[in-house]
């Protein structure tokens, strides 16, 4: 049985969904200050927004594009004690379009770390397990570079984006280090020799890739694994309606799912869409279309998640699959509280 001593889960991961007003709005209940916060529209086409209080408010990425950082003054506008704000513009804030805010805490707008031979700027919560990193290549495409990730434990994913024009890259541990994923793609798990080998203190880029030929800025955000509130692993499919169950030791809240044996888009589903089972509807961080609310049916368990399609986006005879989830409640937590079942 797992334990954590994580008892309230959503102190440091919390989705909050949100109807747009056209206008500036402060959205509030998330429990915390969010330092990370990835934006969907779900009832329209358009991008996925991700604001970090490292790289400072306002500053836009998205996990749909290849685009480099930008300034969107009327985007997501202040992280606040309770939520953050966002301005006019129609990806964050479209009026009476519905959309999902999905948050994580690390530890404010960061500070330099020194353990690499680059010098980065780390916002890092070692409860949770969930970093922050930025940092600035030389420009020299040297190889053997390392740079500090704040986690005092491993890092299990870890995903990438250099700030100005560039794909996105994901290691997962599952994978290993010489293959990578990308975030904005469909594509099928890539190889590339000594793309990331990340240990308790560092990153560790043994090849001249990921920024370190460039003086671009680089953003990670890293998360290790913390038994009970997190779990990155791998499935296989059985492409039956009474899919594979995936044990992860807790009641999610969010499951991102990526077949890495074939090309198929990323899965994500969380527990506030429909937020009942198995209707827990589909968004798709590598493409801009609006939220899938049928096809796609997945149920989230006490302890785990077990598709219900035979779709091969979640759920391929045979195909193998890379995971990512965050808790909305342990199986058992340091208070004696039990998980709930739905």
């Amino acid at each position: 049985m797992a334990y954590t001593t994580i008892a309230k889960p959503n102190t440091y991961f919390n989705t909050k969904l949100y109807t747009g007003n056209g206008s500036t709005q402060s959205i509030t209940g998330i429990n915390f200050q969010p330092d990370f916060t990835w934006i969907k529209t779900r009832s329209f086409s358009d991008n996925y927004e991700l604001y970090d209080a490292v790289r400072g408010v306002q500053k836009r990425i998205m996990s749909n594009s290849t685009g480099a950082e930008e300034t969107r003054s009327q985007g997501l506008t202040a992280f606040g004690a309770d939520g953050f704000t966002v301005g006019t513009n129609d990806g964050v804030n479209k009026n009476i379009e519905t959309f999902v805010s999905w948050n994580w805490l690390a530890n404010g707008a960061g500070s330099s770390n020194t353990d690499g031979t680059i010098t980065s700027t780390v916002s890092a919560n070692t409860t949770s397990g969930f970093s922050i990193v930025k940092w600035t290549g030389t420009g020299s495409g040297q190889s053997n570079v390392t740079i500090g990730h704040g986690l005092n434990a491993t890092p299990k994913v870890i995903i990438f984006k250099q700030l100005d024009t560039g794909g996105w890259i994901v290691y997962h541990e599952v994978l290993g280090q010489n293959n990578f994923l990308t975030l904005n793609a469909s594509d099928a798990s890539t190889s590339a020799t000594g793309i990331c080998n990340p240990n308790s203190t560092n990153i560790v880029l043994p090849t001249s890739y990921l920024g370190t030929n460039s003086t671009a800025g680089m953003i990670a955000y890293c998360f290790a694994e913390k038994k009970g509130f997190s779990k990155m692993g791998s499935y296989v499919g059985n492409g039956s309606t009474d899919g594979t169950f995936v044990y992860t030791g807790f009641k999610p809240a969010f499951v991102l799912v990526k077949l890495s044996s074939g090309s198929q888009g990323w899965g994500l589903f969380d527990n506030k869409r429909i937020g009942y089972n198995p209707r827990n509807n589909l968004l798709i961080p590598s493409d801009i279309g609006a939220e899938y609310t049928s096809g796609f049916d997945v149920d989230i368990l006490s302890n785990g998640f077990k598709a219900r399609t035979i779709d091969a986006l979640y759920n391929g005879s045979g195909s193998t699959y890379i995971y990512m989830a965050f808790a909305e409640n342990p199986i058992v937590t340091t208070d004696g509280l039990p998980a709930t079942a739905r």
